[in-house]
């Protein structure tokens, strides 16, 4: 017996050592995709096997799983509610991809919500909820909880002139609520909008091991360029840890970031969020039927997890152009490379070692940067200032228009393109921001051209 299991070590032993030297050997290939159509960021990874493939479905089910409000004959999917902005996974992250900020006044926030806070902390150092409204904006309830309200965007324009004459419009979002149903928000409320950011590759970024983005931080730079982690709350473990996930690095893990989205955008609880997202004062809500102690099981958590982990990235498209090229080094030129690592590498990863000991191309080095005062929200997030941001992948962004025409970009939404996004770029990101307003145009759009190869 004991021969019998040795021979079955090494035989998985020299089969995953193997698979990892040709992953390596492959720069990426085994969890990339090329695929350029809507669905490319729903793609699972090349190297994914078939005993692997049910639980990508599955967790691929979940995300695009319409919820119903409990209770339910259908136990698996009851759990809608009682307050809640959406009623699936897809709905604001539509082909996986980015959401987009509402275009006027009165318009639903179709895939952004709001978030909420008061000054202070919490136990754990993370944002101090509202005592009535919690930390998120829930505009629906189900029948019978009254959904707390509405947030409207409304945009001023202002005009920006580039080097060759070109003028570009930057919309500068003003925020503000409607019909709240449980008491006025005070003045000193916190607030932060934010769309949905796309979900794909997000498995390869847990991959990277935490000395690397220690390193990346600790890595001297540029004059005004620095870069920080945040440290967040872990659910699970009970302790603070670094955080790689969300617009803040304000997550530590996607576990914790599924969970707290299925809670906090569905009222869907989990073995990691297991109390409704009512308010002590929201007695309707309180008195709601539930779905389920919890309502996502555990299982069901483990497959929306396995799902995410096991989505590929695109690879870059006409990398051989010579235009896409000369944009690449201009990239590098004005300094985007600093923050926008274009290389990094995953580590040992247990739980899917398909995303072992690759190297990626993400554009980011998940680190926490001050961006001006005009991107600030003025809301702390565990150590990240109102002016910080963690650095978005670049990765599959000249595909966002793709997946879905109305694709936003910024954390609110508020850039309609790639170069009204560069632009809004200060505090760190200043003289990055005004290196691509003195290229001459053909520059400019060889940059802009290698964005969108990406």
């Amino acid at each position: 017996m004991n021969t019998g299991r040795s021979r079955w070590r090494l035989a998985a032993s020299l089969t995953w050592l193997l698979s990892a030297s040709a992953a390596v050997a492959q720069d990426g290939h085994a969890v990339s995709v090329a695929n350029q159509t809507a669905e490319a960021y729903t793609q699972p990874i090349p190297a994914l096997t078939e005993a692997q493939r049910p639980a990508f479905l599955k967790g691929r089910s979940l995300v695009r799983q319409i919820w119903v409000i409990p209770p339910s004959e259908n136990r698996e999917i009851a759990g809608l509610g009682p307050l809640y902005n959406r009623i699936s996974c897809i709905a604001c992250h539509a082909g996986n991809g980015r959401g987009f900020a509402p275009d006027r006044p009165g318009e639903t926030m179709r895939s952004m919500l709001v978030r909420l806070s008061i000054p202070g902390a919490d136990a754990h150092g993370g944002p101090l909820p509202h005592p009535v409204y919690g930390d998120q904006l829930n505009e629906n309830g189900v029948p019978g909880v009254p959904g707390e309200g509405r947030a409207e965007l409304s945009y001023t324009e202002r005009l920006v002139r580039l080097n060759g004459g070109e003028q570009v419009s930057l919309r500068v979002p003003a925020l503000r609520f409607a019909d709240l149903a449980y008491g006025n928000l005070p003045d000193d409320l916190m607030v932060s909008p934010r769309i949905a950011p796309a979900i794909f590759g997000l498995g390869l970024l847990e991959a990277v091991p935490e000395r690397t983005i220690l390193q990346m931080a600790a890595a001297k730079k540029p004059a005004g360029i620095a870069g920080r982690v945040n440290r967040v709350w872990d659910v699970a473990q009970g302790k603070a840890v670094l955080g790689r996930f969300g617009w803040k690095a304000n997550m530590p893990n996607l576990r914790q970031q599924i969970a707290a989205a299925f809670v906090g955008d569905m009222g869907i609880t989990s073995p990691l969020f297991p109390r409704e997202n009512c308010s002590p004062s929201q007695s309707a809500c309180l008195a709601a039927p539930s779905g389920g102690t919890p309502e996502l099981t555990e299982q069901q958590l483990d497959d929306t997890e396995f799902y995410h982990l096991a989505l590929a990235v695109p690879r870059q498209m006409n990398a051989d152009n010579p235009g896409v090229q000369h944009g690449a080094r201009l990239f590098r030129q004005a300094r985007c490379a600093v923050c926008h690592v274009p290389e990094l590498r995953t580590g040992d990863f247990p739980r899917l070692p398909a995303l072992s000991n690759h190297v990626i191309r993400p554009y980011t080095d998940l680190l926490l940067h001050d961006m001006g005062e005009g991107l600030a929200d003025h809301r702390p997030d565990f150590h990240a200032s109102g002016r910080e941001w963690r650095t978005p992948p670049l990765w599959g962004i000249g595909l966002a228009k793709k997946v879905d025409p109305n694709a936003g970009f910024l954390h609110d939404g508020r850039a309609r393109t790639l170069l009204e996004a560069i632009l809004w770029h200060d505090g760190e990101g200043r003289a990055s921001a005004q290196a691509v307003k003195n290229m001459p145009p053909p520059d400019r759009r060889a940059l802009l051209d290698f964005l969108e190869s990406l």
